[in-house]
């Protein structure tokens, strides 16, 4: 685990180190309070990957799912809003876990027990108006 600190003019070099430390990783959970930036940082990320679809929060939907040019589908989730952590399971959140495709996770808390054994972690904590701070966890079998 390791932390660094970041401004919002720096993010397309964040979302690169991002997608460096997750190495083979593609169930990445974002997590950090409301306005903490996770659905800004996503959209660096998709931008990193050349997304070829309109990224927004899927808050409504739970699940959107974005083309890439050369990386396929990435799958985003937001589970804000998710009364039923059983719902999740109802929308087949595993098949997409373990589809070899980028899931990207924002409020994962509310489905905890459906995560799967391992996953990277990016914690973001809020130091200034522009600042952050990111925490990077490989997350196995709950170490």
């Amino acid at each position: 685990m390791h932390s660094f600190s970041y401004t919002l003019n720096q993010l397309d070099e964040v979302a690169q180190r991002l997608l460096q430390e997750a190495g083979e990783e593609k169930v990445w959970v974002f997590k950090g309070q409301m306005g903490a930036g996770k659905t800004t940082l996503i959209k660096s990320l998709a931008k990193a990957l050349q997304v070829e679809d309109q990224v927004s929060s899927p808050s409504f939907g739970i699940v959107n799912e974005y083309q890439t040019q050369s990386k396929g589908l990435i799958f985003h989730f937001d589970f804000y809003r998710l009364d039923d952590p059983m719902d999740a399971l109802d929308i087949g959140i595993e098949e997409y876990f373990y589809s070899g495709n980028y899931c990207w996770l924002e409020w994962a808390e509310n489905i905890a027990s459906f995560l799967p054994e391992r996953f990277f972690l990016i914690e973001l904590t809020i130091e200034s108006e522009t600042g952050r701070l990111l925490t990077l966890h490989h997350h196995q079998d709950g170490h």
